[in-house]
């Protein structure tokens, strides 16, 4: 493993522990040569799971673009990092246990959707209307009617 700082591969691992979802390892490793500590996290290669877009082309799911559109949707709001790492862990959970490796890029988008109602209205708002593609006002006042009953 390199080291984030001095870029030496001399480390030591000196503390390893599961993680909550209990899919990864997150490992506690120090520098043999600047003697700093980072953290590390190993987690099974999983079988590739491709989503559709609306288009109809295909692409492989990426977590990360996947935490990276709840990111955007979060800002300025007080959802919590671990709160989007969870939903991102229980989506790809999800994904992974469904009996087809191909996934249509609207159902990722109800899963998230789902999720952040429960935990933060605006965040549902700003990310449902990129989801639903919102065009006018209206589209925007029928969506906050819904959360409001």
């Amino acid at each position: 493993m390199k080291c984030p700082y001095c870029g030496s591969r001399e480390t030591e691992v000196v503390e390893t522990r599961d993680s909550d979802d209990l899919d990864t390892i997150r490992r506690r490793r120090e520098c043999q040569k600047c003697q700093k500590r980072f953290t590390t996290y190993e987690r099974v290669e999983n079988i590739n799971i491709i989503v559709i877009k609306k288009d109809g082309k295909r692409e492989q799911f990426s977590r990360d673009k996947l935490k990276g559109g709840i990111l955007k949707a979060c800002e300025k709001t007080a959802v919590a990092l671990a709160d989007i790492e969870r939903i991102v862990t229980e989506i790809e959970q999800e994904l992974r246990g469904l009996e087809t490796v191909e996934v249509e890029s609207k159902r990722i988008g109800q899963m998230v959707a789902v999720r952040l109602k429960k935990i933060d209205k605006i965040a549902y708002i700003r990310f449902a209307s990129v989801f639903k593609r919102f065009v006018d006002v209206e589209d925007f006042e029928k969506e906050v009617r819904k959360l409001i009953k």
